[in-house]
Formats: C-alpha cells, structure tokens, sequence
C-alpha cells in the first residue's frame, strides 16, 4: 500500500478519521472521505493517469473540476463505467479505477442500479452554490418563495471550498436552506440543460459515492425535470489555460486547481513549483502553495508592470519575472524543468527546476447554460472574456458567471440577483439578507489589468496544445485557417477542438483566440462556438431512467392472455403486444400445430384472440368528410350498420395502413387498424386533423384496449354463435356479410361483426375486456361438439395468404400502391382527392414494370421458399450483376392446398401469370410458377358459409 507522499499533515475539507482503500492500475493505495479520486492519486504521487487519445501521450490532472480534460478514468468496480473525469469521482472504499489509452470500455452486463426521473416546479432556480448561487438561494428563501439550489459538489460552497474562505458562512445558509420548507437544496445536481420557458433539466448523482455500500433501494441518479418561473445563474468561471510547447506534460496545471487541492484536499501537486500567469488571481495560488510547504520557484507574469499582486508576492520571497513567458517545459513524462524567456527580446531563455508548473490564461464565464438559454454573448475588453448580454429568457446570471468579480461583489450580486427574480413574481421581501464582510487576494479587485495572450511567441506549434482531450495543437488550427476557414465553428469541425466530454471548457475560448491570432483578427469579431446540450457528460442509463426493459417497450397482453398461457400457447411479439404464436399439442412442433389449426378453421370451426387489432373511434359532424380524405374509397356513404373495408395512403400514393371502418351512427364511426401501426394511424389521424383541416369538427380516441375481440372463424361458426345468441339471427338473409349488430352473446353484451380475415364464415365478438375470459371459455365449451380450436397468428398468416390478403409492412414495403396489389377496385374513381390521389396519377405510379402482388407456387410442393428470397428470370443464373425481378414477401405450408405456396412482389407480376421464374435459395435455383395472388377460394363462396 503506497503512503501518501503528497499528503499535508493537516487541513482540508477531507474526513481523515475515515480512511479509504481503492486501487488504480491494480496498485493499491488510500484515500480519505472527501476526496475526489484525483485528489486521492494526487496525493499517493500519482500523477500520470492516462494518455491522449490520437497522439498517445501521457497526461495528468489539470483541473479540479468538470472542467478537466486530461484525468478520465474508467471505473471497474462495483460496476463497469468509461470515460469519468477523476476529479467529479468522489473517492468511496473499494474504489477500482483504471487509467485509458484514450478511450473506454462499455460493460458487457447489464447494469443492475436502478435509474429515475423527477419533474418538479419552482418560481426560483438558482444554478450553482458558490457565494453569489448561496446569496441569492438564501435571500429568495426568505421570501417565501419556493427555490431550488442545484450545485454538482457535495458540499455547497464552490469556489470558496478551494480557496478556504467564508466555510462557516457557507454551512450556515446551507442549514438555513435545508431547514426553509418551501426550498430544496440539490446537491450533487449537475444542470446540463436549458430550454425554452425555463425548463431545465439536471441529474443527481444519489449513491454512486458510496460504492457497494449504496443502498438497493435507491436509484443511483435522477434526472431532475425543472419548470421555473425564473433562473439565477450562478455557475462561475473557469479557468483558460495558455499555448505554449509541451503544456500537455503531467505536471501542467491550472493555478486555480492547484490552490483548491492545497485548501480543500489537503494535497500539494507538486514540491516546486512555476507559475505562469497573465493576470492577477494566480498571485493567491502561489502564496497558498507556498504557506502550505510548496517552493515557488518563481511567477512567470507576461506583464511588464503587474502591478500589487507581484510586490506581495515579492515580499513573501517569490521571485516575479515581470514580462516574460514560459515556452516550454522538460521531462519524460512528468515536468522536470521549466524554459522562460522575456516577450519580444532575443534570448535563449531561462531554465527553472520544476515538477509542477502552474498555469492562467484568464477566466472564461461559464455561460454554457446562458447560451442554452437563448443569451447573446459579447465580448469584453477589459477582462478578456465572453460575458453574459442579453436574453430573450426570464434568466439572471450573478457573480463570476457575468465576469471575473471580486468575492464582496459576488456576495452582493448574488443577493440582488435573487431579490429581484422573486420580486419580479410578487414575493416581498421580509428579512434582507445580512452579507458578510469579506476580502481574498485571489477575487479582489485586480490592482493591474490582465493580459490578453493566446499563444506565446516562439513556441513550437506542433507542440502547443490547445485541446488537451482531443489532441489539437496551434499547428492543426494553423492547417485550418491554411485551408482558408475563418469560422471558428469550421474550425472546431475541422480539428475537433471543443468536441470531446468536457466540452472546450478550458479550451473553447482559447480556439477562438488562438484562431483570431492567426487570422488577425479581434477575438471578440471572431465569437465562439455553440454551447450546447449536455453541459457535462450524462450516462444514458440516467437519461433512460426506468424507461428500460418492460418499462422502455411495455409488454402488452390481452384480457386472455392468461387463458393462452394455460392452453400452452407460444407467442410472438407484434409490436409491443404479446399475441399468441400457435397452440402445440403433445408431440407436435410448430408446422404440425399450424396445419392442424388450419385445417379446424377450414373444414370445422376455430377461435382466435384478435384483441390487438387497432381500434380508433372518429366522431363528430364532420367525421364522414374526414375519412372520405384519409381512405382510398368513400366513408361518408357507408350505411349505420355497414362495414367497409379501407385503405390509406401517404402522400406519395403509397399503402400506410388498412382495415375496417365500422359506422356506428351518423357523426360516428369505429376504424380498424393493423396491430403494429395503431399509434402511428392515431398520429396520421391527428396530424391532418391540427395541421391542414383544423376546420374539421372531428375528434379521434383510440379505443384499442376498451374492446376484447374474438374472431370465430370456420364453416360451423354459425352454429357455435347460433347456440349462444338466441336473440341474434345469424342467417346470411338477416346477418350479411360486412355488417354489425349489437346483441347478447352467452349472455354478455357484444357487438357482433360479421367480418372475415381468412375467406371463411366469420364473426368478429367485441365484449368489454372484463367479460373477455367469460365469452372465450363459452364459446370453447359450445363448439367443443364440432372439435372447436384456438389458432395463433401463424395460421391467421397461412389462411389470410391462401386468399391473397396482404398484410401491411410484410407485403407491402413503403413503395407498393393499392393497384401494385391488385386492389384498384378499392381507389375510388368518383372522390375528388384524398391524401395521395395525386401521386397515384403520376407516371411512375403506372409503369408496367412496377412489382406487383402475385402469387408462386414451387415446382416441388414440399419446398418451402424463405421469406425474402430474390427472383430471376433465368436458369442458370447469368454473370453479375443479376437483374432481380422482386422477392418473396410471404411463404407457408397449405393444408387446404396440399402444399407449399408464396406470395411475392415481381415487376410487372401480373402479365408473368403462368411464367417460371427461380428463387436462389442456398447454391440452387428453386424452379417457381406466377399465379394470381388468390390461391383458394377465388370465387369467394366460402365467407358465406
């Protein structure tokens, strides 16, 4: 176990009575509660953890924060997890990390930690607990006001917990908050998303710092959905970093980072240090670094006069060289030395000893959120930063988020900030806020204004990085700008700077500065890049939530289904429904099953569960017009009492979707669907309705799960009825085919249907699903005399294909009009338009050549031709490329044609009726026969009984 050689005997906001063991690269080491696992390595000595993605070089921590793009680790343990930011993993026992050549490793296993989602209401979100998100959560609070404080740490507080000041004030309102009952204190909440009307989206990190130890009962993120009446921002700055050779050595560091593992972790990142700065706030890393045991070599100020900052500095015995820049450092692979020369003079430079060299370009807001917001940037001179402007949103940016400000002026801004969000929705004020007085070197006001440097003069492009994730120098935007792109969004495209996890965080606005440098241009002409959505890395297993498995793609059963399951039933799933496959008996495997509930259908009389079929109710004064534009054929003339079988198109004339259309009275009509498109028809229906006729007094309502439907099908099924339905006559005279009555049947109120989806007699009994079970297990027991038999949805297959019934989205492919199907008889020829009439007269739609619906008998009546099997014209087959002449879309075994049978799509099929065409299938050609696509019962006699 590897002491911690960088560990300071005391301080830090670390629990050090509660040690931590965890591993790193299968070295195992120790920690504290508290600590992030970038603090934990940083401090066991550890300070390469993994190497570039493109370029293959080693890379250590360089923030302390979400805004780290070196320290990404993968998680082995308690579960699998890639692509982390070790410095927003907080350290827990048994902690097993690994460190990345570039890139993560999924999980091979299911991850077994729930997931869920919130959704909640405010008049006040405030983003971030530093001092200003604290100031103005606090004096909202008091208000009365309901507030949400989101901060992604787990302690409120922000950059103060870096830099050791106002902690006890900072507990305080946090208490005060916790214990306000209109307030809710989210702690480690990152905000990644800003829409339109405040809404706001978040994750909470729940147990993932507690390891196995994390109770099962809770979920390890949610997903917090925000609707606030208003929003402060109060999310910070981060700090830039500079190009200069070799910036990308472990060793390298952000000032500010430095500073938060000295105070906050109790952790020195190296023993001797350089800093390398162009503004003041680097002067207070450096005098932390030093009171903590650190020997500051020296501060590299590109400024000539830096103004106080340096004469403090120089007073605590640091040397300040007063315009000059570092250009590069030494070491393999942690930085060993340090090269400085003065700007603009000739000289060879000065070498300094070094392990750690830190580093500040300047402050960028974090404005990610303000973007997202649909806020304007502009840029600002004087700090050199992009700064919050405008915003078409009720949004409030407090505290550095508007600019780098000294810590009292965050304070104050905060408070403000949130009085006037609350103020602005009717809330008084009813106790202000008491602030404390506060002053720290690091936010204080600047005593000489920073400078505004990009990349450093004389150091080697190629080796001057700008994105340190993705491997982008000052060469690669150098070869951007070469090729003639001025926009820095090309150019983020082109180099990929800005597009890894962390977003261009720390390296955004340095692109931009670096890419007007080589354009000469100013910075603030030039712009940035789009700040989008997440704003830190999301898992999709939070993003899910419980929309996983059962719950993402809900298994859907019938009011039978548990009858099916007791008969022995297989299923299929059909959409998202669970729909009986066939019925083995003993002995049997599926063909045998299929044919044995054929032939019951055929020749006796068999039952099938059709519940699933879509069902949608369309009512209303102009309910008839409705339809009349949305089918093929006319609606609107359809008798109460009648059926009519119908069509629909999309616009380009091609089948959607088909089924029955029930009129149950005059402004009402029931519409059936296929099982899989219910939702998409409802959607279609819904979409004409509210974007091209809003005229229309219509209203849809799908019904799909208010009706059980059992289809009796078979030459007896008058019969079975008959005994069931005493006051139904069920003769053709009274009961003809495509018509409905409301009736009893075994003593359960139903409407009855007499429709027929298999070419035989048929009635389709809708009952309330309640009495599903009851009507099923009456009509079983009344045919079991006639050998009454359920059948799957294999055999409603086989017995709809042996009458040349297509079945939408197997038949049929998106490119098939009702006339490629031989179904012209069902596009009316006297309706003005209906949604795809146009395309239907195209040429295209009539071309000889189109595929048509027909049907193949094999030569061999035992062989069974797989679905999808192309067709040629010729035998053998000729060299390549083989003109194809269609495919096969249905194929069955026939017990009612004694034989094999296909149903295909071939161009121009029906004037090839009589051909040979061959199938492909293995290495042999299958010799077929074209038919007509209705192989039994052409004549239609049988429906009839």
């Amino acid at each position: 176990m590897t002491a911690q050689t960088f560990r300071l005997p005391q301080g830090g906001r670390i629990s050090r009575e509660e040690a931590l063991t965890f591993s790193f690269d299968g070295q195992e080491y120790t920690g504290f509660r508290g600590d992030t696992l970038a603090s934990a390595l940083l401090a066991n000595g550890v300070h390469q953890i993994g190497t570039s993605v493109k370029l293959g070089r080693a890379r250590g921590v360089f923030a302390a924060g979400s805004e780290e793009p070196n320290a990404v680790v993968q998680i082995e343990k308690p579960f699998p997890e890639p692509m982390l930011q070790a410095t927003a993993v907080e350290l827990y026992e048994g902690l097993a990390a690994s460190s990345l050549p570039g890139r993560g490793r999924l999980a091979d296993e299911p991850d077994p930690a729930r997931y869920d989602a919130v959704h909640t209401h405010c008049d006040l979100l405030v983003v971030g607990a530093g001092p200003a998100g604290l100031a103005a959560a606090a004096a909202a609070a008091r208000t009365g006001a309901r507030v949400i404080l989101a901060d992604e740490q787990p302690e409120l507080g922000g950059s103060l917990l870096g830099t050791g000041t106002l902690l006890d004030w900072a507990a305080d309102v946090g208490a005060e908050l916790d214990a306000a009952p209109e307030v809710r204190v989210l702690r480690r909440t990152t905000v990644f998303g800003h829409y339109d009307d405040n809404y706001v989206l978040a994750v909470e990190r729940r147990t993932g710092h507690l390891g196995e130890k994390a109770p099962a009962h809770l979920s390890r993120e949610r997903v917090w959905r925000i609707r606030a009446r208003r929003v402060v921002l109060a999310t910070g700055a981060h700090e830039r970093s500079l190009a200069f050779g070799d910036n990308d050595r472990p060793g390298v560091m952000l000032a500010g980072a430095a500073r938060t593992y000295v105070n906050r972790y109790g952790v020195l990142p190296g023993r001797r240090a350089v800093v390398f700065t162009t503004n003041d706030s680097a002067y207070a890393a450096a005098l932390d670094l030093a009171a903590a045991g650190v020997e500051v070599a020296a501060v590299v100020d590109t400024r000539p006069e830096p103004g106080e900052a340096a004469r403090v500095a120089a007073q605590a015995g640091i040397e300040v060289l007063r315009g000059y820049a570092v250009t590069g450092t030494t070491g393999e692979p942690h930085v060993t030395s340090v090269t400085a020369a003065a700007l603009g003079e000739e000289s060879t430079g000065r070498e300094l000893a070094a392990d750690l060299l830190l580093v500040s370009g300047g402050w960028n807001p974090v404005v990610h959120l303000y973007s997202q917001a649909g806020g304007k940037l502009r840029h600002d001179e004087a700090l050199g930063s992009f700064v919050p402007d405008t915003c078409r949103q009720a949004v409030e940016v407090a505290g550095a988020a508007g600019g780098p400000a000294s810590l009292p002026a965050c304070l104050a801004d905060g408070a403000s900030a949130g009085t006037r969000a609350v103020e602005a929705e009717g809330f008084a004020i009813r106790e202000p806020l008491q602030l404390p007085a506060a002053a720290d070197s690091a936010t204080s006001e600047p005593s000489s204004p920073a400078a505004q440097l990009w990349v450093v003069p004389g150091a080697d492009p190629d080796r001057s990085f700008v994105d340190l994730q993705r491997d982008v120098t000052v060469a690669d935007l150098a070869r951007a700008t070469g090729a003639g792109l001025r926009s820095v969004e090309h150019v983020k495209r082109y180099t990929t700077a800005g597009t890894a996890h962390d977003q261009g965080k720390t390296s955004g606005v340095l692109a931009s500065g670096v890419v007007a440098h080589l354009l000469g241009v100013e910075v603030g002409e030039l712009g940035t890049t789009t700040f989008r959505s997440p704003y830190a890395p999301v898992s999709f297993a939070a993003l899910a939530g419980r929309d996983r498995g059962a719950l993402h793609d809900p298994v859907r059963v019938t009011a039978l289904h548990d009858w099916h399951i007791a008969h022995g039933a297989e299923f299929e799933n059909v959409g998202q429904w669970k729909r009986p496959w066939y019925y083995p008996r003993d002995g049997e495997d599926m063909t045998a099953a299929v044919l044995r509930e054929c032939r019951a259908a055929r020749e006796g009389v068999a039952l099938m569960d059709a519940s699933t079929l879509g069902k949608i109710e369309v009512r209303g004064p102009d309910a008839g017009v409705f339809l009349d534009r949305l089918y093929t054929n006319m609606m609107s003339n359809l008798k109460v009492g009648r059926i009519r079988y119908g069509v629909m198109c999309g616009a380009d004339g091609m089948v959607f979707d088909d089924g029955t259309v029930i009129r149950l009275a005059e402004d009402r009509y029931l519409t059936t669907t296929t099982t899989g498109n219910a939702a998409a028809v409802l959607e279609w229906m819904e979409e004409w309705l509210q974007t091209e006729w809003p005229e229309l007094k219509v209203h849809c309502t799908s019904v799909t799960e208010q009706w059980a439907t059992v289809a009796l099908v078979g030459p007896r099924s008058r019969d079975v009825l008959g005994s069931l339905a005493p006051h139904l006559a069920v003769d053709n005279t009274d009961f003809p085919f495509m018509t409905w009555r409301d009736t009893e049947v075994a003593g359960i109120p139903a409407r009855v249907c007499r429709i027929s989806f298999s070419g035989e007699l048929a009635y389709e009994i809708n009952v309330l699903p309640w009495y599903a079970t009851a009507l099923w297990e009456a009509l079983y027991e009344a045919g079991r005399p006639q050998g009454i038999t359920p059948y799957g949805t294999e055999t409603m297959h086989v017995l709809r294909a042996e009458k040349g019934y297509p079945i939408v989205g197997q038949d049929t492919d998106g490119t098939v009009t009702p006339q490629d199907l031989g179904m012209s008889w069902v596009v009316s020829k006297k309706k003005r338009d209906f949604v795809g009439k146009r395309s239907h007269a195209r040429a295209d739609a009539s071309r000889p050549d189109r595929k048509h619906l027909v049907g193949l008998l094999p030569d061999d009546p035992g062989t069974l031709l797989p679905e999808g099997a192309h067709l040629v014209a010729d035998a053998p087959l000729p060299e390549p490329p083989v003109p194809m002449l269609g495919h096969v879309t249905s194929s069955y075994r026939s017990a009612a044609l004694g034989r094999t049978f296909a149903l295909a799509l071939v161009k121009g099929g029906r004037e090839l009726i009589g051909d040979r065409l061959y199938a492909p299938v293995g290495g042999a050609l299958v010799p077929v026969t074209v038919t007509s696509s209705v192989l039994y019962d052409p004549e239609g006699a049988r429906r009839d009984g």
